[in-house]
């Protein structure tokens, strides 16, 4: 099952605390393309119901602009997932995350729950689309499983923290700890026609590591990366939007090709260097996320 293409670019995806309206108004006036208010992680056990309220007014008071409204729930079989997600659908956000998806029941749960919720309210089928954490060994096994429940499916998100700890990994700078899982989340999301959103950098006040480990979230595949902090939202999309040179070289690959196929030819060079059909995607692929990023390619 293969959904339809992501409605959006998501190069950064910014968590707010679902409890602070403070933080919640500020990541309103954000240039930022994925905006999660979270009632997960970011809430104290004590602070979910309110939490909840300060979540469902935001949504409903709000002007995140042009900034994509995601709400991330507790997890299936939390006890909280149930009245996470009324609080959520009161005000109708674009999407819903929901953390540690292990299997298949987890998302056709959350499904049958949205597509019920539009049908009572007469809202467009389909508008609201789901995200799947996988932070788990049981999520990464499962992921083809994950990948297919659900045609509401449009993005993966991998948590390497949680990761590290269910298998007893150590986190490291460079990440070698995760590299397997890291690897398979964007494998499997590119399969299945899904965006793939790279894990947190925790240290928000180290800009440079932030700026070096996005861009080989972006090397991976990655089409973005999560974020806890405002100031982490520049370095990440630096880093997941195409530069000009990088685009001028994909616009002269890409019409090098067509010039050639045009004469019958497969294989050609350019610039001393072989270029075939998979050099080709790798430059279309390019051109289409400076055109997601709104970059005239």
């Amino acid at each position: 099952m293969t959904p339809a293409s992501p409605p959006r670019v998501r190069r950064t995806l910014l968590y707010m605390p679902g409890d602070s309206r403070r933080k919640i108004e500020k990541a309103a006036g954000l240039d930022v393309d994925s905006v999660c208010l979270d009632l997960e992680d970011g809430v104290a056990a004590s602070q979910k119901a309110a939490a909840r309220e300060t979540v469902r007014r935001a949504l409903a008071e709000l002007d995140f602009g042009g900034s994509e409204v995601l709400v991330r729930l507790n997890p299936f079989g939390s006890g909280g997932e149930a009245d996470d997600l009324a609080a959520a659908i009161a005000g109708h956000p674009d999407g819903i995350v929901l953390p540690k998806v292990e299997s298949i029941d987890a998302l056709r749960w959350l499904d049958a729950q949205v597509t019920g919720a539009e049908q009572g309210n007469r809202w467009p089928p389909g508008a609201i689309g789901l995200i799947a954490m996988v932070e788990t060994a049981r999520g990464i096994v499962n992921l083809k499983e994950i990948c297919g429940a659900s045609s509401r499916l449009q993005a993966l998100v991998f948590g390497a923290e949680d990761l590290a700890g269910d298998i007893g990994a150590t986190r490291t700078a460079d990440a070698w700890e995760v590299f397997y899982a890291r690897s398979a989340v964007v494998t499997h999301a590119a399969a299945f026609g899904l965006q793939a959103i790279d894990m947190v950098f925790l240290d928000y006040t180290d800009l440079d590591g932030l700026a070096r480990e996005a861009a080989v979230g972006a090397r991976l595949g990655y089409s973005g990366k999560q974020a806890i902090h405002p100031a982490q939202v520049a370095p990440i999309h630096s880093a997941f939007t195409p530069t000009a040179t990088a685009i001028a070289h994909a616009r002269r690959v890409v019409d090098a090709a067509q010039a050639q196929q045009s004469a019958g030819f497969g294989a050609f060079a350019l610039d001393g260097r072989m270029v075939d059909a998979p050099i080709v995607k790798a430059a279309e692929v390019v051109l289409a996320r400076a055109r997601a990023a709104g970059i005239d390619a």
